[in-house]
């Protein structure tokens, strides 16, 4: 299979948010009357939905509440979270990421996203950092019900590109997904998609493990070989 798409995460690839998420969480479940994090749950945190974590947070906590009580809490969320950027000089975007936006799209590959995060989030990030044009598809966390590691994100990124682009006939194995978290790298695999680590928020050790490539930072992803390598697949496949 050729290499076809390029599907982003969001938090921890795009953005170093992470500390201002935490901030935001906790903000919310003290004005819930509620614990703060423990450590375990800030780990836990990670490549997850919002939803589906605070979800596991309010469950812990004993608090039962009704989905529309769960969405106005994420609306809080994202509201306060664009108060927090709003502060900011500039947007804590990761190094590299334009040039490889460019190198993917002079090459003629798709560029989508696929987060946990909601989608005035990601629209607030990407039309402030001038990338919003550059990704045909986007997958936020209210578009679907569930949350990494499950792999329905990435899929439905698969069928929302064949839709814009009726002729690409893409399949999951055409797609690099650029992961950070061992959830999100879980979700690309069970969708079938080849997957780059890039150890923003866990170790180089512990991603090279269970990724088909492993970087340091964005700058050090040398995409031609890893188009030289699904095109060898292709070759090797045929061939067979």
């Amino acid at each position: 299979m050729s290499l076809k798409a390029v599907l982003f995460d969001f938090n921890g690839v795009i953005i170093n948010d992470e500390r201002i998420h935490l901030k935001l969480i906790d903000e919310i479940l003290i004005a819930e009357n509620l614990q703060p994090l423990r450590d375990k749950e800030r780990q836990a945190s990670l490549g997850r939905s919002d939803r589906a974590f605070f979800q596991e947070l309010l469950d812990n906590r004993g608090r039962v509440v009704s989905e529309e009580y769960l969405t106005q809490l994420l609306n809080r969320k994202a509201q306060n979270y664009i108060l927090e950027l709003e502060k900011l000089e500039k947007l804590p975007l990761y190094s590299g990421l334009d040039d490889l936006i460019f190198q993917v799209r002079s090459r003629h590959l798709k560029l989508g996203l696929v987060s946990g995060a909601i989608a005035k989030e990601i629209d607030l990030v990407l039309e402030g950092a001038n990338l919003a044009e550059h990704f045909s598809v986007i997958v936020a966390g209210d578009d679907i019900t569930t949350s990494k590691p499950k792999p329905d994100g990435y899929l439905l990124a698969v069928k929302r590109l064949n839709q814009k682009y009726p002729d690409l006939n893409l399949q999951p194995q055409e797609c690099l997904a650029i992961e950070d978290t061992p959830a999100g790298i879980q979700a690309a695999k069970a969708a079938q998609m080849q997957v780059l680590g890039v150890a923003n928020t866990y170790p180089f050790h512990m991603l090279q493990r269970c990724c088909n490539w492993t970087v340091d930072y964005l700058t050090d992803l040398e995409l031609e070989r890893v188009i030289e390598i699904f095109s060898q697949k292709e070759l090797k496949s045929k061939a067979e």
